[in-house]
C-alpha cells in the first residue's frame, strides 16, 4: 500500500509538474510571475489567489496627500503619419475638426490643479493631417492626491478600431486578428489598449468575427465595434444590439458611468458588481472606457478606485463608461510613434505601466482593442 501511494504521489507530481512547466514556458510573453497566477486560477486555485491579491493590496495602500512625483508628465508631440490601413472602413463624414475644437480641460479632483494637469495634448501619429488621439493626466482623487490618472482621447472620425484575439482570452485558434498586430498594419497603427476580465468573471459575453466564444447578456456594459469601424460604450440591448451593427462585442460587468454621471452604488465593496478579485474600494490598477457626446472614446488608466476611475471618464465627458481589466499585470495603454511600418513604437500611456511598450506587437495571452487610420 506504501508503494502504491508513493507511485500515485510520484505520478501526481509527475503530471503537476509537467502542466506547470508548460504554462510557464509558453510563449504568450508574460511574467513568470503571471504565468503562475494564472495556472493556479486555471487549476481551481481562483479563491485562494483573490484572497492572497485582496490581503496584499489591502496592506498596501497609497498614502494621504502628497503630490505626483515630477508633477505632470509631458506628453510627445505627434510624430511622422499614419498610413491608411488595408482593412479600414470608409472614412466617415464630419464637420468637426479637432485642430478647430480641442477637448476642454479636465478638472482635476485635487484641491487646486497642477500646472498643465487636465490640459489635453496631441500625440502620436497624424492621421490625414490632423492628431487623432490627445493625452492628459488628472489626480483621481482629492484625498491621494499623489496618484495621477492618464488619459487618451481617440477621435474615431478618423480612426478605426479591431478587436484582438488573446491565446487565452478567448483562445481558440483561426483568428483573423489574433493575438498581435501584425507588422503589415504597424504603419497605419495608431493606439491600442487592454480589454477587459477573464471571461468566468465579465459576467458577460464575446462576439467578434462571426464567431459567439460566450453569449452576449442582455443589460451588460458592452464596448461594441460597429461595421463601419466605429467604437462605442453601452448597455447590451438597449444602446447597443444587433440592429446597431456591432460586429464584435466585449463584455463587462455593468456601467459605471451612464447619462454623464457615476452610476449609484460605486462606493460600496460590491465584489459581485465589480470583481470578486478585489471590490471596488480598493486602490488597485484599474481601467475604464467611455464614449463622449460626439463619438469619440475615452480611455482611463491609473491606481484608481471604481468611484474614481467613474469619476474621472464622467469629468472627461464620457456619458457612458464601463470597467475593463484591473491589475498591474494586465492594465496597458500605447499610442504609436514613426512614420512607417520600421519605425513604429509604442509610448506607454503612464510610465508607470508594466507590460513593455511592444506588448501588442508580440504575441500576448489577453484580448485587446486597436485603433488604425481611416
Amino acid at each position: 500500500m506504501r508503494r502504491t501511494a508513493g507511485v500515485l504521489l510520484v505520478g501526481v507530481l509527475l503530471v503537476v509538474g509537467w502542466s506547470l512547466g508548460r504554462a510557464l514556458t509558453r510563449d504568450t510573453n508574460d511574467p513568470v510571475g503571471t504565468k503562475f497566477v494564472e495556472w493556479v486560477r486555471d487549476h481551481g486555485g481562483g479563491g485562494v489567489v483573490n484572497h492572497v491579491e485582496s490581503w496584499w493590496y489591502s496592506h498596501h495602500q497609497p498614502r494621504t496627500g502628497g503630490r505626483p512625483r515630477g508633477g505632470i508628465p509631458a506628453v510627445a508631440a505627434p510624430t511622422g503619419r499614419a498610413t491608411r490601413s488595408a482593412a479600414a472602413h470608409p472614412a466617415v463624414t464630419t464637420t468637426t475638426d479637432p485642430r478647430d475644437r480641442p477637448p476642454p480641460p479636465v478638472p482635476t479632483a485635487a484641491a487646486t490643479p497642477i500646472d498643465g494637469e487636465g490640459a489635453w495634448r496631441p500625440t502620436g501619429k497624424l492621421v490625414h493631417g490632423l492628431p487623432a488621439v490627445y493625452q492628459t493626466f488628472v489626480r483621481p482623487d482629492a484625498v491621494h492626491t499623489s496618484l495621477l490618472a492618464g488619459l487618451i482621447r481617440l477621435d474615431q472620425h478618423l480612426l478605426t478600431a479591431r478587436l484582438y484575439n488573446g491565446i487565452d482570452v478567448p483562445g481558440g485558434t483561426g483568428w483573423r486578428y489574433g493575438n498581435h498586430v501584425d507588422p503589415a498594419d504597424d504603419a497605419a497603427l495608431v493606439a491600442a489598449f487592454n480589454g477587459a476580465f477573464r471571461l468566468d468573471a465579465s459576467r458577460g459575453g464575446y462576439v467578434t468575427e462571426g464567431r459567439t466564444v460566450r453569449p452576449l447578456v442582455p443589460g451588460r456594459a458592452s464596448l461594441a465595434i460597429l461595421s463601419d469601424g466605429t467604437a462605442t460604450v453601452g448597455v447590451w440591448g438597449r444602446d447597443v444590439g444587433p440592429a446597431s451593427g456591432a460586429v464584435s462585442v466585449r463584455q463587462n460587468l455593468d456601467l459605471i458611468v451612464d447619462g454623464g454621471r457615476p452610476v449609484p452604488g460605486l462606493d460600496r465593496n460590491d465584489t459581485s458588481r465589480w470583481g470578486a478579485t478585489l471590490g471596488g474600494q480598493v486602490f488597485v490598477w484599474r481601467s475604464g472606457v467611455g464614449v463622449d457626446a460626439t463619438g469619440n472614446l475615452i480611455y482611463v488608466a491609473g491606481q484608481l478606485d471604481i468611484a474614481s476611475l467613474a469619476d474621472v471618464l464622467a469629468r472627461a465627458g464620457a456619458v457612458r463608461g464601463m470597467e475593463l481589466d484591473i491589475n498591474s499585470e494586465w492594465v496597458s495603454a500605447y499610442v504609436y510613434a514613426g512614420t512607417g511600418a520600421a519605425d513604429t513604437t509604442g509610448q506607454k500611456l503612464l510610465g508607470s505601466i508594466q507590460r513593455p511598450a511592444d506588448r501588442y506587437l508580440v504575441p500576448g495571452s489577453r484580448d485587446f482593442v486597436a485603433f488604425f487610420a481611416r
